[in-house]
């Protein structure tokens, strides 16, 4: 995002255009106030108090913005977003004192609405930005940090895999280290070979400037409970031998947005100092063919001594996790976070819109979706169902990568992580498309979070002090 100019800002008098809340039910009862030639250009707007429309009303030699939200006393992060997209330029405040106290949860959604992804071109319509006061002081850091972390996440994942590739996320993770005073340890070549043999092989058809590599970040006191973040950095994929169609490829420079939403949820735990030792860790290869690609048919060795035989080289993202996950699970976390594009069965089933959530405990789903639902960013909770673990049987190797059905492909995907998560850690794996194919209110179409602002609350609620 190219601004940088502060997008929210305490209310201390200065100049601004006001904005009234309605709804479509106290609508009638709310223009009652105004005057005849206010209400006619209101009708003429076709503004009815319905959610996310946007009027602006003339008053004595200026103006007023009202915009339509469900319920003007309990606002939803997008209920702002709107008219954060559509008003002029300039600076704004609410009409409503009453309304201001509760204006907490839309802050974040009146930032991510004037989000651009600009590296590319200079955006000819693009504006200067929406500026918005508020006399809910202490809301404002907070409402910025989820915002900066969205965006980061849509940055990532928004760039092609040319500029996005396991260099530069070792760089964005050299990043948050020199930003944090982190530590980061990074694993390739020989080294991640014997180390890491999973995420060697599926990285290693690649050029040499996107070679694979390992990310390992630490941050945090050693006393601290272990917190582990695993991200799936596939930053393309081709298929591999089991090659992708052309129309299926259009979207992979996105397959590193687990990777994207870890780093993003790793920066938000730094910043708001949360009393944990963090382990964040970036499995980041490009899927890519050549003469020195895995095989379908290959028997693969992993960091945990399982041997995988390869049913499918496009279902690369479970096998450099497995490795991910044993040496998250070496540190013997309380508790364990995946983020993963991993499969289209996700999406079939949930659309793009919710991300699915697998736990080995219900009280770490019920921990997540509570957060999710409190925060605009529910995710849904689909199974690991023990039956379905024989799908994934081999007859030369201890497992299978992928299995030969078409039936429950993001839970049984999920079973596969499970082998390489250690016994009695509390896991959460979010299966997540990272991508928003249409856009709303506050979200633009492209890369996209979900299921990141559901962890960040979750580890807030158990782990922030006062």
């Amino acid at each position: 995002m190219s601004e940088k100019t502060p997008l929210i800002e305490a209310d201390r008098g200065q100049d601004a255009k006001a904005i009234h809340l309605v709804n479509s039910d106290g609508f009638s009862e709310w223009a009652k106030s105004l005057t005849g030639t206010q209400r006619a250009v209101l009708e003429a707007q076709k503004f009815t108090g319905g959610g996310y429309q946007v009027g602006i009303v003339p008053d004595d030699d200026g103006w007023f913005a009202v915009g339509g939200v469900a319920n003007p006393k309990s606002l939803s992060s997008w209920c702002l977003a709107k008219l954060a997209e559509e008003l002029p330029a300039g600076t704004y405040r609410l009409a409503e004192d009453e309304i201001d106290k509760g204006v907490a949860p839309a802050l974040f959604g009146w930032i991510t609405a004037q989000y651009r992804f600009d590296r590319y071109t200079k955006d000819d319509d693009a504006t200067d930005p929406r500026i918005f006061l508020t006399k809910q002081v202490s809301a404002i850091d907070t409402a910025v940090i989820e915002a900066e972390a969205e965006l980061l996440v849509r940055d990532l994942i928004n760039t092609p895999a040319e500029d996005m590739g396991p260099a530069a996320l070792e760089e964005e993770a050299e990043r948050l280290a020199k930003r944090y005073s982190a530590s980061l340890e990074v694993t390739r070549g020989d080294t991640l070979e014997q180390n890491y043999p999973m995420i060697h092989a599926v990285g290693r058809a690649a050029a040499r400037h996107h070679a694979p590599r390992l990310l390992h970040l630490t941050w945090g006191k050693e006393t601290d409970p272990i917190i582990a973040v695993v991200g799936k950095g596939v930053c393309f994929d081709s298929g591999g031998l089991d090659v992708k169609s052309a129309s299926g490829m259009m979207l992979m420079k996105k397959d590193m947005g687990g990777a994207a939403h870890a780093i993003a949820l790793a920066q938000l735990i730094m910043e708001a100092k949360l009393p944990v030792r963090l382990h964040l860790l970036v499995p980041a290869v490009e899927n890519a063919i050549s003469g020195n690609s895995f095989r379908p048919g290959d028997v693969l060795k992993s960091r945990k001594g399982i041997t995988v035989e390869i049913g499918n080289t496009d279902a690369e993202g479970r096998l450099i996790l497995g490795d991910a996950l044993t040496r998250a699970s070496e540190e013997k976390p309380e508790l364990l976070i995946d983020f993963a594009t991993l499969t289209g069965a996700a999406r079939v089933a949930l659309g793009p819109d919710f991300p699915a959530l697998m736990t080995r405990k219900d009280e770490t789903a019920e921990d997540l979706i509570k957060a999710g639902r409190e925060h605009d960013d529910a995710p849904w909770r689909m199974p690991l169902p023990e039956a379905y673990a024989e799908w994934l049987k081999s007859d030369i190797a201890d497992t299978n990568n992928a299995h030969g059905n078409s039936y429950a492909g993001a839970s049984v995907a999920g079973l596969f992580l499970d082998k390489f998560v250690g016994e009695g850690i509390e896991w959460a794996h979010f299966d997540t498309f990272g991508w928003r194919p249409f856009p709303k209110p506050g979200r633009s179409k492209g890369g996209a979070a979900y299921g990141l602002r559901a962890a960040y609350h979750m580890l807030r609620a158990r782990y922030a002090t006062n």
